[in-house]
């Protein structure tokens, strides 16, 4: 079986994230950059069933600047056999739309029998990604899983739902995001880390995979505007002068809080 996971370098979600104000994207330099934790849990759902089955290949697919390749590395030191990272200038800001084609492209080149990826990034959260790859490899997707069962033809899994729990299925090929209630991710050892570098690690650009980023057929989103958050202002202080609850009753009315 031929196991793609989708992973992508963030911000380091215990650091200061920022947006760049100039151009409305991600501050990478003012934070240490990381795999997604979500990407992680993912890859550890594929690397326990490749354990257990012999004959599965894992393969890490990210898309991610330059730079990103000790982060893709690591998913490899964990136990992936090889890795396909598409990085290319033009993708810098590329939209949802962009991604998954780009994603998709990648993705038809390697062939798989799964593609597994997380609900959604600690970035972006667009949360959107698994849903558009699924359409545009016109195969069935099973999403937000909080429970996985893989067997040689079909995926199978749990997901919350608002009246309770949902039991879903598909037939391979396929594409299934995972939530966080699945474990987390195991820790590269030392010999993980040296096989590491000389496992398969291909790059490739936009011309490798025939997407241009600037197809006037496709619809692009762009943003406009950016603000950096205000600051918080100071809260209503309310003094007990033997008032107080007639003070904080009005606060709530005042406020349609009541």
């Amino acid at each position: 079986m031929k196991i793609i996971v989708l992973v992508k370098e963030v911000p380091d979600t215990y650091g200061d994230r920022k947006l760049n104000l100039e151009t409305g994207l991600a501050d990478r330099e003012a934070s240490e950059t990381v795999i997604d934790e979500i990407g992680e849990r993912a890859l550890e759902l594929a690397l326990t069933y490749a354990d257990a089955n012999e004959g599965t290949e894992v393969t890490l697919l990210s898309l991610a600047p330059e730079g990103a390749t000790a982060t893709i590395r690591k998913g490899l030191a964990m136990g992936a056999a090889s890795a396909v990272h598409v990085s290319d200038e033009a993708l810098r800001g590329a939209d949802l739309g962009l991604t998954a084609e780009t994603l998709a492209a990648a993705i038809r080149r390697v062939e798989f029998d799964l593609v597994i990826t997380g609900n959604v990034s600690t970035d972006g959260s667009g949360g959107m990604i698994p849903a558009m790859l699924a359409e545009l490899l016109d195969v069935p997707l099973a999403s937000g899983l909080s429970a996985v069962e893989i067997s040689d033809g079909a995926v199978s899994g749990t997901r919350g739902v608002e009246s309770g729990v949902q039991q879903v299925s598909a037939k391979l090929p396929a594409v299934i995001s995972i939530t966080e209630a699945l474990p987390g991710p195991r820790f590269p050892n030392f010999k993980g880390i040296m096989a590491a570098k000389k496992k398969p690690l291909e790059v490739l650009t936009l011309g490798d995979l025939g997407i241009s980023a600037d197809n006037p057929d496709a619809a692009r989103s762009i943003m406009l505007a950016v603000a950096e958050k205000p600051p918080h202002a100071a809260g209503v202080k309310i003094v007990d002068e033997g008032d107080a609850g007639e003070k904080l009753a009005d606060f709530l009315i005042e406020n349609r809080l009541a």
